[in-house]
C-alpha cells in the first residue's frame, strides 16, 4: 500500500484510508498540542491516542492498517530507547517518528539508529514539519520493507542455486566414450527445485552407473532429501556397493531423514557394463524407460519393486538385464514428463510420450531430450502447464 497520494515523498495528501497516526504520549498538554498541529496540516489521517507503550503494543497487534507511531521517549511504563526497540520488535511494519524535548536531539538521532524513521522536537512542531516527517517516515518504512523482501529473495535464490548444484550434478565420467544429456524443469505449482534428482558416475573398471529418482511432495525439505539420496548413491557407487545394497541403503537413509512418515521416493538404478552389450536395471516404483536405436524408439518396463519408504525393510527389487542394440541409448525420466494434462480429462501418459519420442527419434541426444520436455510442456500449456517437476536423462555409449 502506498502511503502517498500521488506526487512523490512530500506531495499530495495522506488519506485516512491509507494510514493511522498512533500518538503515544502521556502528557495531556503535549498530546493536545500535537492534535491541534495535526488539525492544521494537510494530513487527512485518523489519529489514535494512547498513554502507555503497553496500550500502543496492544493496538498495533490488532491493527491491519499502515501505522505511523508518534512516540514520546518518556512513558509511564518505559523510558528511553527501549520503547523504540520494543515497537520495532513487536510491530516491524510500523513507521516510527520519535518526539523529543528541546535538549534531546542526540536522543532523536540515537532513536533513528535504533530503528525509528525520523524524530521531531516538540518545541518546533508546525503543520508543515509534522506533515513532512510523517510522509517521510512512511515512505522510508516502505523502502525498508521492499529492501528486506529483496534481500530475502536473494537469499532464497542462493539457497536454490545450492540445491540445484546438489540435485543436478555434473556427470563423473573418465572419458568421452559415454554420453549423458540431461534436463530438469521445475513444475508450475512451485516454480523451484523439488525432489527430482539424478546422477551419473563411471567407476575404475569402466562401468557407468546412473540413478534417477523422485521424492514425493514439493518444497525445500523434499529437495534437500533428494540431494541427500543422490550424494549417498554416489558415495555407495564409489565404494563399490552392489546394486541391491544401494537400494536398501537409500531406503534406510530416506526413512532416517524424512520429516513426514508418508514421504516416499521412486528410483531407477542402472549399470552399463564396459562390454556395451546390455544395461542392468533395478527399479523401485519408478516409471519405465525408453531405448533408442537409430531412428527407432521402444518402451521398456522391467519388473520392479515398490517405492522406497512405503514399507521400510520389506521391499524386494529384482535386478534385470536388458540387451542393448549397437549404438543403443537409454532415456530415463520422472513421471512429471507424462502426467501433464492434454485435455480436460486426459493426460499425455506413457503411450503419448512414446508417440512424442517416435516423432523426434532422428534428433541428436540433447535435442531429443529438449523435444520431449518442450513437447510435453506445449501439450499441457492450454490446461495449466506441467504441474510436476520433470527430469530427463539420456545415456549411452558414444558422445551425447
Amino acid at each position: 500500500m502506498n502511503p502517498l497520494n500521488g506526487t512523490g515523498p512530500v506531495g499530495g495528501s495522506l488519506r485516512a484510508v491509507d494510514a493511522v497516526l498512533l500518538l503515544v504520549e502521556d502528557d495531556p498538554g503535549d498530546a493536545l498540542l500535537l492534535e491541534e498541529t495535526l488539525a492544521d496540516s494537510d494530513l487527512d489521517a485518523e489519529l489514535v491516542s494512547v498513554r502507555t507503550l503497553a496500550e500502543a503494543q496492544s493496538y498495533l497487534a490488532d491493527c491491519d492498517r499502515l501505522v505511523c507511531v508518534l512516540l514520546d521517549l518518556h512513558l509511564p511504563d518505559v523510558h528511553g530507547l527501549d520503547s523504540v526497540t520494543r515497537i520495532v520488535h513487536s510491530a516491524p511494519d510500523a513507521a516510527i517518528v520519535v518526539l523529543t524535548g528541546l535538549a534531546e536531539s542526540e536522543a532523536g538521532l540515537a532513536a533513528v539508529a535504533t530503528g525509528a524513521q525520523d524524530y521531531l522536537g516538540k518545541g518546533h512542531l508546525d503543520p508543515e514539519t509534522l506533515s513532512r516527517a510523517v510522509r517521510y517516515a512512511l515512505q522510508r518504512k516502505q523502502v525498508e520493507r521492499a529492501s528486506a523482501a529483496l534481500r530475502a529473495n536473494e537469499r532464497i535464490a542462493q539457497e536454490n542455486a545450492r540445491l540445484e548444484r546438489g540435485l543436478l550434478p555434473v556427470p563423473l565420467l573418465h572419458g568421452e566414450d559415454f554420453g549423458a544429456a540431461a534436463r530438469y524443469e521445475p513444475g508450475r505449482a512451485h516454480g523451484l527445485l523439488s525432489g527430482d534428482f539424478y546422477d551419473v558416475v563411471q567407476t575404475a573398471d569402466g562401468a557407468v552407473h546412473a540413478v534417477i529418482g523422485d521424492v514425493s511432495g514439493h518444497g525445500a525439505a523434499e529437495a534437500a532429501l533428494g540431494v541427500c539420496l543422490r550424494v549417498a548413491w554416489r558415495t555407495a557407487v564409489l565404494c563399490g556397493t552392489g546394486q541391491l545394497e544401494k537400494v536398501r541403503l537409500l531406503e534406510e537413509i530416506l526413512v532416517a531423514e524424512r520429516s513426514d512418515p508418508h514421504v516416499f521416493a521412486t528410483v531407477t538404478l542402472l549399470v552399463f557394463p564396459p562390454d556395451r552389450r546390455s544395461v542392468r536395471v533395478v527399479r523401485a516404483g519408478h516409471p519405465g524407460m525408453l531405448i533408442r536405436s537409430g531412428a527407432t524408439v521402444r518402451q521398456v518396463e522391467t519388473p520392479g519393486g515398490m517405492a522406497l519408504g512405503l514399507l521400510p525393510g520389506r521391499g524386494e527389487w529384482p535386478q534385470e538385464e536388458v540387451a542393448l542394440p549397437d549404438g543403443g541409448h537409454v532415456v530415463l525420466f520422472t513421471d512429471g514428463l507424462f502426467e501433464g494434462r492434454t485435455g480436460p480429462d486426459t493426460r499425455l501418459g506413457e503411450e503419448g510420450l512414446l508417440e512424442l519420442a517416435l516423432r523426434n527419434a532422428a534428433l541428436e541426444p540433447a535435442a531429443f531430450v529438449d523435444a520431449l520436455v518442450d513437447g510435453a510442456a506445449e501439450g499441457a500449456a492450454p490446461f495449466g502447464g506441467l504441474a510436476d517437476d520433470v527430469a530427463v536423462l539420456h545415456l549411452g555409449w558414444g558422445k551425447s
